[in-house]
């Protein structure tokens, strides 16, 4: 199984996935942005945001299967505002006919832009202004029904999220089998 935790920078997408792989069992976590920040490197990938890179995308679901080969669930944390995107990366996975399951945290834009100022990343600094715009846009987005199932995160620890996750996936796996 595929378990994509979507949500916006800096609304706690790596710190629960890291909780949630330590609550489920041959659980392992694939983060795309190595990915993404290694083509970028390349001669010719130079973009402001590496997820307009179709090799990009392709390469993730990739990375993603090639974990799923020794692990029962790949947790992928992406910040995802392009409904296209995110797709095409979710077709890719189920390509494999594995369950994909996607998530997207949510948290009022002021929550995340604390919690990016906390992990000393101001929102006046100017080297840190395009996360701060990329959050603001994935807050927008996120609202959609599109980006559902939205869990929401501002009141609730990183570890409690992990665990309300954990009883949906394992209710899920049993489902399907």
């Amino acid at each position: 199984m595929y378990v994509l935790l979507n949500g916006a920078f800096g609304v706690g997408k790596t710190t629960v996935a890291r909780a949630l792989r330590g609550k489920l069992a041959s659980a392992t976590l694939f983060d795309p942005e190595w990915v993404g920040l290694a083509l970028m490197r390349l001669p010719g990938y130079a973009r402001s945001d590496f997820q307009h890179l179709s090799a990009w995308r392709r390469l993730s679901v990739l990375g993603a299967r090639v974990f799923a080969a020794t692990r029962e669930v790949v947790i992928i944390p992406m910040a995802f505002s392009e409904l296209r995107y995110l797709d095409e990366v979710r077709s890719g996975l189920a390509a494999s006919r594995r369950p994909v399951l996607h998530f997207c945290l949510t948290a009022p834009l002021d929550v995340v832009r604390a919690r990016l100022a906390a992990r000393g990343e101001p929102a006046g600094d100017p080297s840190w202004a395009w996360v701060h715009r990329r959050a603001e846009e994935c807050c927008l987005a996120h609202a959609a029904p599109a980006f559902a199932v939205h869990v929401p995160t501002e009141d609730a620890t990183p570890e409690a999220l992990a665990e309300q996750l954990a009883e949906r996936i394992t209710a899920r796996s049993r489902h399907l089998k």
